[in-house]
């Protein structure tokens, strides 16, 4: 990642409570495309999340910490705050002297955007305003959450708009945080009186066809991306007695995860 600072825009995308379990079953089946036909050898690797909710594990992500892999370590990340004893900084990651990653960004030339999904980045308390608030331009509305169906479409709408007015000589850093996942997912599954695993699914499927705009809009620019998207943490359906997360079990802590590069024209 250290080459790519400055000539590439970044994108980063947190599929907010996306399990990986339903995710490997959707794109073998064919169910999911659009992230099919992006994803490294058309799969998503298993990784394991640093946090079991969406605070905890976007303060590591910020901090160079995303998901893992499950095969034994050190692994080299893509990029890492600078710190006394890291063992997991290499040739290729970009080491930056910022607390965080906009803040780093934005010290690089990038202008630096939230849209953001959950709670967590509401901008309606002083909690929700903190993860926001490392980023140069942020937003939210009820558009955005988690019981809007066209969360995605609002969300890209508004990026519609940034995008239209950042000049194309400056980079661009993007952070999307998508709710769609996020309990309560069943409005995406018709008939459906409650979440499932089933409605999580379709939740994913609404999402994969919504992809191919978010891509074009990011390359639209003229600029190479790199694309990184993950899960924050999975979430329980039952799973021996628990429903939801912020909890030590496997659904909750392996997740999805895949980074690439798009180019101008890929979308």
């Amino acid at each position: 990642m250290r080459d790519l600072i400055g000539s590439h825009d970044l994108l980063l995308v947190t599929l907010d409570t996306l399990r990986f379990d339903v995710a490997d079953e959707l794109v073998r089946a064919g169910r999911t495309p659009t992230l099919g036909r992006v994803l490294p050898g058309g799969r998503w690797e298993r990784r394991h999340s640093p946090a079991s909710f969406t605070y905890a594990a976007h303060h590591a992500f910020f901090a160079g910490f995303l998901p893992t892999p499950t095969t034994p370590g050190p692994h080299e990340r893509l990029f890492a705050a600078q710190f006394p004893g890291s063992e997991s900084a290499g040739a290729g990651t970009w080491v930056f002297d910022a607390p965080d990653l906009p803040t780093a960004l934005r010290a690089e030339g990038y202008h630096t955007l939230c849209l953001g999904g959950v709670g967590f980045f509401n901008l309606r308390s002083p909690l929700g305003a903190v993860l926001p608030g490392l980023f140069a331009e942020a937003y939210w509305e009820p558009e955005f959450g988690v019981t809007a169906p066209g969360c995605l479409d609002a969300q890209l709408d508004r990026l519609a708009e940034v995008v239209d007015r950042t000049p194309t000589d400056q980079p661009l850093f993007t952070f999307l945080n998508v709710a769609a996942l996020h309990q309560p997912n069943r409005h995406y599954l018709p008939g459906a009186d409650v979440d499932s695993r089933a409605s999580h699914a379709a939740a994913l499927e609404y999402v994969d066809s919504r992809l191919d705009r978010l891509f074009a809009l990011v390359t639209g620019r003229g600029r190479p991306a790199l694309v990184i998207m993950c899960a924050d943490h999975g979430t329980a359906y039952g799973e021996d007695g628990h429903t939801g997360h912020r909890i030590g079990h496997e659904v909750v802590w392996t997740v999805p995860y895949a980074h690439f590069t798009l180019h101008p024209g890929d979308s």
